[in-house]
């Protein structure tokens, strides 16, 4: 079964780049992002977590523990970690899975059913994982986004992506097309006006079935 939004994901322990962790401990009453990769030392993937370091004041000013996998062992991610944050410009403090086992990978659906790694496995072998998933305090899935091997993720769409996730679960809206923070918001349909005038004041018909109102700053 596939893992979809709004399931409690996969509960496991795993060792990291930086200890041992059972993940829904991890967790605990924050939000989270495990981003998987194929492989350590892998360009694109450098890239790609050196811009999460980068963002590392902007995960925490979320409440917003991240948190990378691969298939590699520990002693590789160290390894790895220094090319990291000399590509990134700053230290690299996200905990790295050590997934040589594909467990983490498997329960997260990430891989073929049945599917294991062959001796010495390049990136090609474990292209399919290269996703992010975003999981709420409740450790429910929120929302996910899978990239083939040659498109490097925007981490700016994800850190817009976790803001509008925020912002809807603390003000009950949604958020339209290309939403940024300050912008303003969608009335869900189930609000009728009455009570969407009591909630959020002033707000915008578009049609009868979009409006949109301002959040306070």
């Amino acid at each position: 079964m596939s893992l979809r939004l709004n399931d409690i994901v996969p509960n496991f322990t795993a060792v990291t780049d930086k200890g041992s962790i059972n993940f829904h401990d991890w967790i605990g009453n924050s939000w989270a992002i495990l981003f998987s990769h194929p492989k350590d030392f892998t360009p694109v993937c450098t890239t790609e977590f050196g811009a999460v370091a980068q963002l590392n004041d902007e995960w925490a000013a979320r409440n917003t523990k991240v948190i990378g996998v691969s298939v590699d062992g520990v002693e590789d991610h160290k390894g790895w970690k220094k090319d990291i944050e000399h590509f990134g410009g700053t230290e690299a403090g996200f905990p790295i899975i050590a997934d040589t086992d594909l467990e983490v990978s498997k329960a997260f659906d990430m891989l073929p059913g049945g599917f294991d790694l062959p001796q010495n496995p390049t990136p090609a072998d474990s292209q399919t994982v290269r996703s992010v998933f975003i999981i709420g305090p409740d450790k429910q899935l929120k929302l996910s986004m899978t990239y083939p091997m040659n498109v490097g993720r925007n981490f700016a769409e994800v850190l817009r992506a976790l803001d509008a996730l925020q912002v809807a679960a603390s003000n009950g809206v949604a958020t339209p097309a290309n939403w940024t923070p300050g912008a303003d918001v969608v009335i869900p349909t189930a609000v009728n006006d009455e009570d969407a005038k009591a909630k959020f004041g002033s707000f915008t018909t578009h049609l009868p079935y979009l409006r949109t109102t301002k959040l306070p700053s």
